[in-house]
């Protein structure tokens, strides 16, 4: 199981998608857990969501996400795991606070919040990784080599 849910081909361009999700993500992240970037901190951001009538489970959960989700992306390890959980927070973003507002950012500041573009940019790129991996230079690829090379199974090299 641990070896279908790393392994990934060859390819930069999954590479590029995966690294710059998670850069675009970190600092999301790191306000929630760390409070960096002008951020609340894990408490208050906690207390917020909870706040919110989000059960505490579902609001740790958010947070880990976006935070330890970001690094496994930059890094390449459980990346699959990784894309899922930040996909997961987009959908419920949409859901619950930018379908009202509906699909265009708001560049101008002419409308009362943000759209739902971006999350669908998000979603979109990681179904891209959560069906194909972390491409290379990723822990992932190498935990794919390694366990293909104990097992024996031939490690593709094709790319992505």
């Amino acid at each position: 199981m641990l070896e279908r849910l790393v392994s990934t081909r060859h390819g930069i361009t999954l590479t590029i998608l995966r690294v710059m999700l998670g850069i675009v993500f970190f600092p999301h992240g790191a306000q929630k857990m760390l409070g960096w970037f002008g951020g609340a901190g894990f408490s208050a951001t906690m207390n917020s969501f909870v706040g919110q009538h989000i059960p505490e489970v579902f609001a740790f959960l958010a947070i880990a996400a976006e935070f330890f989700g970001s690094i496994g992306l930059i890094v390449g390890l459980l990346t699959r795991v990784a894309a899922f959980g930040i996909a997961v927070n987009m959908v419920v973003a949409v859901a619950k606070v930018h379908w009202a507002n509906g699909f265009f950012m708001n560049w101008t500041g002419r409308q009362r919040g943000e759209g739902f573009e971006f999350h669908l940019l998000v979603l979109t790129i990681a179904t891209v990784i959560m069906m194909r991996g972390a491409g290379s230079f990723s822990l992932d690829r190498a935990m794919t080599r390694l366990l293909r090379a104990q097992t024996g199974k031939p490690v593709h090299q094709n790319a992505s």
